[in-house]
């Protein structure tokens, strides 16, 4: 894929490659919860250092929900920004442009083109859920793929949508979308995972330039991902270990499958952490390891000394990986 049409023309496209992705947490200035610009640049920077193929704004990691249209924008705008200031033009930013409607997504997609994003990250309509009937929900990324002026990465996570979880004929179908580019199941199948490879020709490690971007959503199944012929990982443990999670990928395409199964073993306990603890635990990890995380916007609860002593312990022997590499 070379180019998209833009809102404002056409521009060149920065292709998605296999490997890993990280969803940014948002940061909050701690007396305004307004976004913290500089930390927001800081670590957009680290993370593409760390090796990363693609970075994502507005996932479930940086409280999208939590955040105005007008933030959103600004979060996009200060992630391209930072990378094309340290040499990482290259690098793809994929925005989460979930609504309720075609139309409000769409304009989510339109934002974040304006804003120097690439890729929408999409998650299924949920609020009348009986009404999601598998043509509705089909009929609604077909139609916010024709609208959108970035391509669609669909984003299946069940937890987030009252379960909606789309299933691997619908995702195959979507796929013959020329602009639908990918998924992230963070539904954890890998079974799923593995019939969407095989029938999209999903780009793999080895063969990067092959066609559609089959991602799981946890660092804890990377190699498990990889086995199955995906594409990589959309992970929020690489805001605290990006290259721990890297190095997995790395050893599986270099063909040294034990050593990456040992690593992928540290990862996974150290992706527990995360993934129980959510926002507010991953910020305390990032805090107690790297001194910046803030906290996470209201309601969410904010950090405990107990939180900063539990995930701290939980991200030890990962961290410990990190600083090794």
């Amino acid at each position: 894929m070379s180019s998209t049409n833009g809102t404002n023309g056409t521009r060149p496209q920065r292709q998605l490659k296999p490997g890993i992705n990280v969803p940014l947490v948002a940061f909050f200035q701690p007396e305004t919860e307004d976004i913290d610009v500089e930390s927001t640049k800081k670590h957009a920077i680290r993370l593409a250092q760390a090796g990363l193929t693609s970075l994502t704004v507005q996932g479930s990691n940086g409280e999208a929900v939590h955040l105005t249209r007008e933030e959103r924008s600004l979060v996009t705008k200060t992630v391209r920004e930072a990378l094309d200031s340290a040499g990482f033009e290259h690098v793809p930013v994929v925005v989460g442009c979930a609504a309720q409607s075609v139309r409000e997504s769409v304009l989510y997609c339109k934002d974040a083109y304006e804003a120097g994003g690439d890729y929408a990250l999409v998650l299924p309509p949920n609020y009348y859920k009986a009404a999601m009937t598998d043509q509705v929900l089909i009929d609604y990324f077909l139609n916010l793929a024709d609208e959108s002026p970035i391509p669609i990465v669909i984003y299946n996570y069940p937890g987030a949508v009252a379960g909606i979880d789309l299933n691997s004929d619908q995702i195959i179908r979507l796929a013959k979308h020329p602009k639908i580019v990918g998924c992230k199941l963070t539904c954890g199948n890998t079974g799923k995972l593995a019939r969407v490879a095989s029938a999209v020709n999903a780009a793999t490690s080895t063969q990067e330039n092959s066609g559609w971007m089959c991602m799981g959503g946890s660092a804890d199944f990377t190699l498990q991902t990889l086995i199955a012929g995906g594409s990589g990982i959309i992970t929020g443990l690489g805001n605290v270990t990006p290259k721990a999670c890297v190095k997995v990928f790395d050893l599986y395409k270099a063909g040294k499958v034990e050593e990456a199964q040992k690593l992928q073993a540290i990862v996974a306990r150290g992706d527990w952490a995360v993934i129980s603890g959510g926002v507010v635990g991953t910020k305390s990890g990032m805090e107690s390891w790297y001194g910046y995380g803030g906290e996470a916007r209201r309601p969410l609860p904010r950090r405990t000394k107990e939180d900063d002593t539990k995930y701290k312990e939980m991200l030890k022997e990962v961290v410990d990986l990190e600083n090794s590499l």
